[in-house]
């Protein structure tokens, strides 16, 4: 019979995989629900969950989706089809199961209890981003962040595991551990706040400043994979991490833009030199997690505040629409509501095959995709360009001084 193996020795194993270099091999599960859009995007769900798995430096062995219209109340993925992905996770020496969705404290405990014998463990999604966040972030802001949003994600899971102790006869202490911890993480979250709280005031200082100086300010948020650093880099000649990595970057970099006077084209009316501050942000995904997003919120303070908004948009995307639709629905939650600039990108690599082969009878009555998008948003000051060729930057320089 297999012993039981404690949760300590398993994070030192993958502790000591991670610092040999060696490459954890990672399963992914997800449930297919009866949800029509759902299933219109599990695709991508599970494409985007792979790119975060790769953004870590794993490898995805094995993708596996259960055609099941409700998910298992213990183990999320029911157990039959869960008892298989475990069989195959030993064949192949799998060291990781990842699940896209948010899994309650029972079920992930469930689950890492009937991984355990295999030396393996389960993540959710949050999970995953977490330890991303926790690897990519540099300032001490973004690390206190990332400790506070994983306290309240980590919250529900240790009070699960201390009733399971109790549930194994552990009466005698489980009222006094739980009470520690509990008091421990309630100390530090006070902590967090309040050293968060700082950088908070630091940052309306320099907010009064920039506002007494007449700066102007624009923020430039996306999907993943618009190239929205690439686009900022272009506008500034400053160098801004861009890698195709999601949450490469965590903190709000903020460069000088200086646009030359010049003279509307449709107008003819003069444009003074400017200088304009450009606020580059983390990327957004589907789904971000609500703890995510209030984690973040103080350092995107200074870009929800911003004069103007740079969406980026990858034109090249099948799906550019849903994706609009997620960045638009995470800035209603933050509360962003300033003027937009549509930017789409990649006009390069724009394709209509796509749109050719478009059978909605709404889109058929445009020439070509860059008419449709034109049209469609034509309140939200579209402009196509590519930020690597940096084709169109002028008119995009041109339309955020018209619009500031």
């Amino acid at each position: 019979m297999n012993r039981k193996v404690s949760e300590r020795e398993l994070e030192q194993l993958q502790e000591n995989l991670e610092y040999s270099g060696w490459e954890l091999r990672v399963f992914l599960a997800d449930i297919l629900p009866e949800d029509i859009e759902i299933r219109h995007n599990m695709e991508d769900r599970m494409k985007e969950l792979e790119n975060l798995v790769n953004t870590y430096g794993w490898v995805v062995i094995v993708k596996h989706i259960q055609n099941k219209s409700v998910p298992d109340y213990n183990t999320f993925i029911w157990e039959g089809r869960l008892d298989q992905i475990i069989e195959e996770m030993q064949r192949e020496n799998g060291n990781i199961l990842i699940l896209w969705n948010i899994l309650k404290p029972k079920q992930i405990y469930a689950i890492n209890e009937k991984l355990k014998p295999i030396w393996a463990k389960a993540w959710d999604r949050v999970d995953l981003i977490l330890k991303i966040f926790e690897r990519n972030a540099k300032s001490k802001e973004a690390k206190l962040q990332i400790e506070l949003a994983s306290i309240k994600h980590m919250w529900p899971r240790i009070f699960d595991m201390w009733m399971e102790l109790w549930k194994q006869a552990w009466k005698g202490s489980w009222e006094s551990n739980t009470e520690i911890m509990k008091r421990h993480l309630q100390r530090r979250l006070i902590n967090i706040k309040e050293e968060l709280a700082h950088f908070e005031k630091v940052r309306a200082q320099h907010r009064q400043s920039r506002d007494r100086k007449w700066i102007k300010t624009v923020w430039v948020v996306g999907y993943t994979n618009a190239w929205k650093s690439t686009l900022t880099n272009s506008l500034t000649k400053k160098w801004v991490l861009a890698e195709d990595k999601l949450f490469a970057t965590l903190w709000t970099s903020v460069w000088k833009m200086f646009v030359e006077a010049s003279y509307d084209l449709n107008s003819w009316a003069y444009i003074p030199p400017k200088e304009i501050l450009i606020n580059d942000t983390i990327w957004f995904i589907r789904e971000l997690p609500p703890e995510l997003i209030d984690a973040f919120k103080s350092t995107l303070e200074d870009s929800i505040e911003a004069d103007l908004l740079l969406h980026v948009i990858d034109c090249s995307d099948p799906k550019l629409e849903n994706k609009i639709q997620v960045v638009e629905d995470i800035l209603e939650k933050i509360k962003a509501n300033q003027k937009r600039i549509y930017v789409f990108n990649k006009m390069d690599f724009l394709s209509n095959d796509e749109f050719e082969t478009e059978e909605n009878w709404e889109k058929k009555i445009y020439k070509n995709k860059k008419e449709y998008l034109t049209i469609k948003y034509s309140n939200l000051n579209p402009i196509f360009i590519s930020a690597s060729n940096k084709e169109n930057l002028d008119e995009l320089k041109n339309k955020i001084i018209i619009n500031l």
